[in-house]
């Protein structure tokens, strides 16, 4: 399992960065600095979400393939890594 407390502060810092991408916008900023801190947050989330996916193969998928229908919990963490490959 992922360690929540750390996936948790990823997700609102990200939240954060978000808010102050809007406030960026509101205020007219240059769109280059709006972009790069949507770069940023896109980062923040993209290791987010790794770190959960590992987390996921490590244990879910690992139990599953003990205990349950191996292909039904390979097949799902595949077709995780397919939707973070194809953005």
């Amino acid at each position: 399992m992922a360690d929540k407390d750390k996936v948790s502060r990823s997700v609102k810092i990200a939240r954060g960065q978000l808010d102050g991408v809007l406030r960026m916008i509101d205020e007219d900023r240059y769109c280059v600095d709006i972009s790069n801190q949507l770069l940023a947050t896109i980062a923040i989330l993209k290791k987010t979400n790794q770190e959960i996916l590992h987390a996921h193969i490590r244990g879910c998928v690992a139990q599953g393939l003990k205990t349950e229908e191996p292909n039904e919990k390979l097949e799902e963490a595949l077709s995780l890594l397919d939707k973070m490959t194809a953005q």
